[in-house]
């Protein structure tokens, strides 16, 4: 245990990260996925990384688990250097792909029976260490049903429970809802609190803005390859959109002179379809209130801002 007083060392330390690919003109050119990428994970806490589709997250999850390399940074975990102790490093990880890369033609215990075997836990202890994964994940009375006759929530939870059965004290989740229905993300969602209040340092990649809500302690905000923004959901919030917005409703006219009263007013906006949301709209003064209200013809809806605010803002793309 740490000394009173001290941080903890973080379970992942990612710093200076760097992925490059040829771009799809072709002609030598060269496409930055990962453009100096920094992360830091504590260990008992969930990072999320949320970003949308593109913005570098699963290439990242790959440069960490050793399956892709990285032509620039470092990677440590718990001070183990990816790139030079790639076995022991890749020890201490769980790691669960966003695909569903298990053997359907196998029962679901047969599954972490390989994965048992490929993580070399002693004989004696495997049949103990499957059954604890199997009851992390609630699969107990499905173990001996083929993984393809298993519904989609069913598979991932073994896919999680694939990797939590060498009880690792990182976990890697690549979009790990994606895909799911309400309820069995909801599910997903309490087993990985469970991981997290146990100890467990998790890194979670996602573009669902209510599972970063719900599960990060600490957010990184990731587009284009780069880190754009990191912290606490409230504290993200509070240093890019305030705590008030106005959304407006009306043709694209008015919300385009919303959108100008918000400027001249150092306000920044976000569109949503048929609407305009001004933000940090607590800091406007009165006057702003009543022009942007009478070039919309009419009030607008007020409403606390959000997380979905910030990564708007900040990634420049709409959520969904």
């Amino acid at each position: 245990m740490s000394a009173p007083g001290t941080v903890a060392a973080p379970a992942l330390s990612v710093r200076g990260l760097v992925k490059e690919f040829p771009a799809p003109s072709g002609g030598g050119a060269r496409f930055r996925a990962v453009d100096g990428l920094d992360l830091a994970v504590r260990p008992g806490s969930c990072l999320g990384l949320l970003g949308p589709n593109g913005a570098g997250k699963s290439t990242t999850m790959r440069m960490i688990t050793g399956l892709a390399r990285p032509d620039r940074g470092s990677i440590e975990v718990f001070g183990l250097d990816v790139a030079t102790e790639p076995k022991r490093a890749r020890a201490q990880m769980g790691v669960v792909p966003q695909e569903e890369n298990l053997d359907f033609d196998l029962t679901a215990r047969q599954n972490l029976e390989i994965t048992a075997a490929l993580q070399r836990i002693p004989r004696r202890s495997r049949a103990a260490a499957i059954d604890a994964a199997l009851a992390v994940a609630q699969l107990e009375e499905k173990q001996k049903v083929k993984v393809g006759k298993l519904s989609g929530g069913m598979k991932r939870r073994l896919l999680i429970a694939r990797g939590l059965i060498h009880s690792p004290r990182l976990v890697l989740l690549d979009e790990p809802t994606v895909g799911l229905d309400p309820q069995v993300r909801s599910e997903l969602w309490t087993l990985i609190d469970k991981l997290r209040s146990e100890g467990v340092a998790v890194l979670m990649s996602t573009h669902y803005i209510e599972e970063a809500e719900r599960l990060a302690d600490d957010v990184a905000v990731v587009a284009k390859g780069r880190v754009v923004a990191t912290g606490t959901p409230a504290a993200l919030r509070a240093a890019h959109v305030g705590e008030q917005a106005l959304e407006y409703y009306g043709p694209p006219e008015r919300l385009e002179a919303v959108e100008s009263l918000a400027a001249r007013a150092g306000a920044a906006t976000r569109r949503t379809g048929p609407a305009v949301s001004v933000l940090r709209a607590e800091a406007l003064h009165v006057d702003v209130r009543e022009e942007m209200r009478a070039a919309a013809l009419g009030a607008p809806l007020e409403r606390v801002a959000t997380l979905e605010d910030v990564f708007v803002l900040l990634t420049g793309e709409q959520v969904g």
